[in-house]
């Protein structure tokens, strides 16, 4: 059995190089396992004092910087805090980062909610193809979901399909109804009430003119007997 060299010994190191733990460094050595510390990129570990001091010292930068200045919510009283439900919070934020969480729906559930967006969720594709390839893909993911094997005594929940050919007909209509040009309602009344008005100025001109013809006839019968 080979024994450690004198040199290895006296530094009091092992074969790696490294201090052995409960010997005093030198100053020496101090600094060699400093420079291998930085060289590795590490960072030399602290106690809680030290990252308590360094955390009081982000938050004064901060302060200093004006990162917690005019924070929404900042001087307000603070939101169901009088709520029952134990998961308000992970619902307020949802709904304050406006989260999608279709993803972590059950795959039924997911189903049920694709299914309800019909066809509405279609309008934005042009191609007939595509729509049927669309909903053919949605039947034979629900037939793929009622497969799976059941556990427990209770019937699992499913999914409906969908009707292939009457939701193409639905999706062609509402294609059509976006597609005509939106009338304001306002502008159309005013619209109709100015072609009532253009029809009717030829019947108001109508009546002036036998109106004036009387009035013409009436003070000509006067005229007359006036000189009789």
């Amino acid at each position: 059995m080979s024994m450690p060299s004198s040199e290895g010994a006296a530094r009091g190191q092992g074969g790696g190089g490294e201090p052995v733990p409960g010997r005093l460094e030198s100053a020496a050595e101090a600094e060699e396992h400093l420079r291998r510390a930085q060289a590795k990129g590490t960072r030399p570990r602290m106690n809680v004092q030290q990252i308590h001091s360094w955390v009081d010292v982000e938050i004064e930068q901060a302060q200093r910087r004006g990162d917690f200045d005019n924070l929404p919510g900042a001087g307000k009283p603070l939101k169901n805090l009088d709520q029952d439900d134990p998961d308000w919070w992970v619902k307020s934020l949802i709904e304050r980062e406006k989260l999608d969480m279709s993803a972590a729906l059950p795959t039924v559930m997911a189903l049920r909610q694709e299914r309800r967006g019909f066809p509405e969720s279609l309008a934005g594709i042009s191609d007939e193809v595509a729509v049927r390839e669309r909903l053919e893909d949605y039947n034979a993911r629900v037939i793929e979901d009622r497969r799976k094997p059941v556990v427990g005594a209770n019937s699992p929940a499913i999914a409906g399909r969908v009707d292939v050919d009457e939701m193409l007909q639905q999706w062609r209509q509402l294609r059509e109804d976006r597609a005509r040009p939106v009338v304001d309602p306002d502008v159309e009344s005013a619209a109709q009430t100015e072609a009532a008005l253009t029809d009717q100025q030829p019947v108001d001109r109508a009546q002036q003119r036998i109106w004036v013809l009387l009035l013409a006839l009436l003070a000509l019968v006067a005229l007359i007997w006036a000189l009789a």
